[in-house]
């Protein structure tokens, strides 16, 4: 299996994903620091948590969209708008111009953007795959969104303050380019039946879609699982990194001096450049043995690796897990991936997709829960905690592992027919 087998649609949406997620890497992970400059942090507490809630919200409308109307056509309509967004952006920071209250509402208005192709995006990816093509194809994205925020990250913390406006242009430039690609290049991958519904139909249509996801067991248990495992990755910026600029002591590593601050830089460095190097061959290792082993196994070293990382202060130690949670890591994502898009039916694939995307939300809000807790409580008890978080996660996977196992044959089959 290789790259050039793929449907056009997934090659265009890895590559224009790489370059989008590379320039937006260089604005938006900065944008709470903007915001802070002109409304102060408590302000911008609560304007980004609206900004959260209202992607939350759109997300499950744009499941529900991409399955009544079209991929494409939700694809389309999200894509203009945020090209609208960066447009207006780029003006409202601009030589001649600037205007913070615009710049978030048009901040806003890119979470929406989100929310409504977020979940056809991903339904799109699994339309035109087969089975056999996921593990790859997941693993190339995985790598490809890695790459692109790391290279991203390290150009926005020298650029984001001084060129601003170029960079919301280069973001506008590129968009415009998304658009002409989705407008004239996609092609649609689900064509629904043509039923009109007047307004007040697609509201009860739209919760009564989500009330059968809800009633889909397997899959409810696979997307705690996925949080669970999940919320232990978004502990090292959270309550892993407060706990080591804390208590951990000024240590000579290699030849640098490194303190806690300087320790957690260099573990997300480290996790980066692993997934970079790692990805490119784990499709190829993971084809070797059944999935439900390397799901299982590859959770188990995760939760182990980030247990360590919780405790622990030394240098030696902290580098050593990091190498064995990112091997966990590179392993777990492509197989987890390869059984999400087994186990949704086709006419509701998108509004699956939208629920699995919370679990992002989720596993960050556990992440915030355990900065809160971390503040009373000691790190083993801490340690211990986030641990059982992960092990709970791998357990379930362990007891649902046969479900998906025929969830996934039986996908196999029907793209087969």
């Amino acid at each position: 299996m290789r790259f050039r087998d793929f449907h056009k649609n997934i090659k265009i949406r890895i590559a224009e994903s790489f370059i989008s997620g590379m320039v937006g890497s260089m604005v938006f992970p900065f944008m709470a620091i903007y915001l802070a400059n002109h409304f102060g942090a408590k302000i911008t507490g609560l304007l980004l948590l609206i900004n959260v809630f209202v992607g939350i919200g759109i997300n499950f409308i744009g499941g529900y969209f991409a399955d009544q109307f079209g991929r494409k056509k939700v694809m389309l309509t999200a894509e203009v708008l945020r090209l609208f967004a960066f447009f207006v952006m780029m003006v409202s920071n601009s030589p001649w111009f600037e205007s913070p209250i615009l710049t978030f509402m048009m901040m806003t208005l890119n979470s929406i953007c989100w929310g409504l192709a977020g979940p056809a995006n991903q339904a799109m990816l699994i339309d035109v795959s087969t089975p056999e093509q996921r593990k790859l194809m997941y693993s190339i994205t995985y790598w490809a969104n890695n790459l692109s925020l790391a290279i991203g990250g390290i150009a926005g913390a020298f650029m984001f303050q001084h060129y601003l406006f170029q960079l919301f242009l280069a973001l506008t430039v590129i968009s415009t380019g998304v658009v002409i690609l989705v407008a004239f290049f996609i092609e649609e991958s689900y064509a629904p039946l043509q039923v009109k519904l007047r307004p007040t139909e697609h509201v009860t249509k739209l919760f009564s879609n989500y009330r059968k996801v809800l009633q889909d067991r397997l899959f409810v248990w696979f997307v705690l699982a996925s949080i669970l495992i999940l919320s232990m990755e978004f502990q090292l910026t959270n309550y892993v990194g407060i706990r080591l600029s804390a208590e951990m002591p000024i240590q000579t590593f290699l030849f640098w001096d490194i303190d806690g601050v300087k320790m957690m830089g260099f573990l997300r460095s480290e996790n980066t450049i692993l997934v970079a190097v790692l990805a490119l061959f784990v499709s190829s290792i993971v084809s070797r043995f059944r999935d439900r082993y390397v799901l299982v196994w590859s959770c188990f070293t995760f939760t182990i690796g980030y247990g360590f990382i919780a405790y622990s202060n030394h240098v030696w130690v902290l580098t050593i897990m990091m190498v064995l949670l990112t091997v966990g890591e590179v392993f777990r994502v492509p197989v987890e991936q390869g059984y999400m898009a087994a186990i949704p039916p086709d006419d509701a694939r998108s509004s699956y997709m939208a629920f699995n995307g919370l679990k992002y939300n989720l596993s960050m809000l556990i992440a915030s829960v355990t900065v809160t807790l971390g503040s009373f409580l000691p790190s083993i008890v801490m340690a211990i905690g986030i641990t059982s978080l992960g092990l709970i996660g791998t357990i379930i996977y362990f007891v649902i592992s046969p479900g998906l196992d025929k969830r996934k044959s039986d996908h196999t089959l029907k793209q087969a027919s």
